[in-house]
């Protein structure tokens, strides 16, 4: 199996039509938050799963970013997977125009993390507090594979998704996926 060509790679000529097709796979809508003297938080989908022995997940942060700062310079970083209920705070952390620092939190209520003290938004349906274990190229993103330190999950509310640039809530009609 050869895994690289020598072609050169094709050019998608259209990003807002990648975006758009990109934007076909529903997600779910995470936080993203940093600690310390400064802290700060986006919303992002970009999140997955990684391995459970060592528990990872990964999260990429565009590098223009002030989030991509933020991560680089920290040694951890929490994520919120969003309520159904919570599309206000996704589109609060979404909002470039919002205040930064402590002030971007006044409106949202978090919590400090048990092992780090990142803040973690309040009635998420999972969080995760993790330390930065690898960051990876990823383009015009920066991969951060983050090792899970603590974690905590909700089995009384659906999660919040993004699909086709809308949100919306998962539904108390999917069946199960046996591992």
């Amino acid at each position: 199996m050869q895994l690289h060509s020598s072609a050169p790679a094709p050019q998608v000529a259209d990003a807002k039509a990648l975006r758009d097709a990109f934007g076909a796979f529903a997600t779910g809508v995470t936080v993203i938050t940093t600690g310390g003297d400064v802290p700060h938080a986006m919303t992002a989908n970009s999140f997955t799963s990684v391995s459970l022995d060592p528990p990872l997940l990964l999260v990429c942060v565009g590098k223009g970013a002030v989030m991509h700062q933020c991560i680089t310079a920290a040694t951890s970083f929490g994520v919120s997977v969003l309520a159904g209920h919570q599309e206000a705070e996704a589109r609060h952390f979404a909002d470039r125009y919002r205040p930064l620092g402590l002030a971007q939190f006044a409106d949202v209520e978090v919590t400090p993390g048990e092992v780090t003290g990142v803040p973690l938004i309040a009635g998420a349906a999972a969080r995760f507090e993790c330390r930065v274990w690898r960051a990876y190229d990823g383009g015009d993103h920066t991969i951060f594979v983050g090792e899970v330190l603590s974690l905590s999950r909700r089995d009384d509310c659906d999660g919040l998704l993004v699909y086709r640039g809308r949100f919306g809530e998962t539904s108390p009609a999917l069946q199960g996926v046996s591992a």
